[in-house]
């Protein structure tokens, strides 16, 4: 799969016309983002309209990320396939139909699906999309130029998520959270028809089609066991999380004989890059639970409307703002691994502010360092792990480096949030304040990581080298 595959820029593609081809991308690649963050807001909302509970509810979120997440890898290679304006298109479409699909859904089960193929969207358009950038913008300024832009939309959509979906949900309804963004998918498919050129003829390669669906198919059984099991043992559980196993096991034998393995095996030699992405997942897991927390305890603990608890998270929206620009020219300074186990620490210590502040039914302002410590390990902890990751690639596994990183962020958030929310909130833990439980299990989490990353392997002398592209 060719993420960052390096060819000349069509020379019938004008430069007025490449950067206005760039704009349509980032306004996929904006709500793409806000899709991530805008429904943790709008989720006490839900709840209540569907009747669900918080430890339901985390379906909501991971049925994006899951689906996203592990779709990700074939989503490149069938650009690489098929096309990548036809795959741009495709995905876009679906991505812009399941927005309507959730924002119109009369039961919880058709929100989920819509979620899921949400995901599907994402993972076939977002690949495409990072791929035709590339190749529009010749290498050099320019096209760091290009990806600077490209990597400042998708955080400023992270970021506003939170807030927007404040405004949204207060004044509109959750169900415009999804529909608001429908006319501006619309815009991006008629502007790519308009902008970009047809795809030439593709080299068909083999599809690990297979490995793909079992990639999918693990964590999404095991994140449907772990919340079942919330609920007490049955046989439901049991067999989901036997299912997920033998998933698991299943893609490591179909990755050994493929001819075009979706991640192959040997990209896993490199103890750095499996311990780094295995950190990312863990960070991820924590991260995305404190969202979660934050908007439980802010509306269904402290009884704050969606709007109140929107404007609440701004100090997080800006000092996520503020970790992401500052911290990629530290890390020139501090060296990678430093800067991993800082991120790490912080999210640490936001976890164990908002676990005492729930115990104790703090008033909102008592989260304010909690936010600011959640934001610093955000910016120091996968700024660090995503130069880590990528330490060592060759053009010919650049790709995969960059899609399994993605992979792991995206898979880990949605796995933290299954495990320690689902378990924080499920019925077996009566009698245990969930937001402690939750933000225990995530320390956990992050000690391991923190454990793991003290054997990651980076040289500091190239961290300087590569600032630009961290940056970037």
């Amino acid at each position: 799969m060719s993420f960052f595959t390096s060819t000349s820029r069509p020379e019938h593609i004008s430069t007025a016309r490449s950067w206005a081809a760039l704009v349509c991308l980032s306004v996929l690649q904006f709500f793409i983002a806000v899709d991530v963050t805008v429904v943790n807001v709008a989720l006490p909302s839900i709840g209540d309209d569907f009747g669900v509970d918080p430890r339901g509810l985390t379906w909501v979120v991971v049925g994006y990320t899951i689906t996203g997440g592990g779709l990700l890898m074939l989503g490149g290679r069938l650009g690489d396939v098929f096309g990548r304006r036809r795959l741009l298109l495709i995905g876009t479409a679906i991505f812009g139909a399941a927005s309507m699909m959730a924002g119109f859904a009369e039961t919880f089960a058709v929100l989920v699906a819509a979620r899921l193929f949400q995901g599907v969207g994402e993972a076939l358009a977002l690949p495409a999309a990072m791929a035709t950038i590339v190749l529009l913008f010749p290498e050099g300024r320019a096209r760091t130029r290009a990806l600077s832009v490209w990597a400042a939309v998708a955080s400023c959509g992270l970021v506003l998520g939170f807030v927007l979906s404040g405004i949204i949900t207060e004044h509109l309804g959750w169900r415009w959270v999804f529909l608001i963004a429908v006319p501006f998918i619309l815009f991006v498919l008629i502007a790519t028809v308009i902008l970009l050129p047809g795809d030439r003829k593709q080299e068909r390669a083999p599809l690990d089609i297979l490995g793909s669906i079992l990639l999918t198919g693990a964590p999404l059984l095991f994140a449907f066991g772990i919340v079942e099991a919330g609920e007490g043992m049955s046989w439901l559980p049991v067999a989901a999380l036997t299912g997920a196993f033998v998933a698991a096991i299943l893609f490591v034998g179909v990755e050994r004989r493929a001819p075009n393995p979706v991640i192959p095996l040997a990209f896993f030699r490199n103890r750095t890059r499996v311990r780094a992405n295995l950190a990312t997942a863990l960070l991820s897991a924590a991260l995305s639970t404190s969202f979660l927390l934050f908007t439980f305890y802010l509306q269904n603990g402290l009884g704050h409307s969606p709007l109140e608890a929107g404007l609440l998270l701004l100090p997080l929206a800006m000092a996520l703002i503020v970790a992401v620009t500052v911290v990629p020219r530290l890390m020139g300074r501090w060296g990678a691994r430093s800067c991993i186990i800082a991120g790490l620490s912080f999210a640490g210590a936001g976890m164990i502010v908002i676990g005492v502040a729930a115990q104790l039914d703090a008033p909102a302002w008592v989260l304010i360092p909690a936010m600011l410590f959640i934001a610093a390990g955000m910016g120091f902890g996968l700024v660090g792990l995503q130069y880590a990751a990528v330490t060592g690639v060759t053009d010919d596994d650049a790709g995969v480096a960059s899609g399994v990183q993605r992979a792991a962020d995206q898979l880990g958030g949605s796995a933290g949030v299954t495990v320690f929310v689902g378990l924080g909130f499920a019925s077996i833990a009566h009698g245990v304040s969930p937001y402690l439980l939750s933000s225990g299990l995530a320390i956990i989490g992050l000690c391991v990581a923190a454990f793991v990353a003290r054997r990651v392997a980076v040289s500091d002398e190239h961290t300087t080298e590569q600032g630009v592209n961290t940056e970037a």
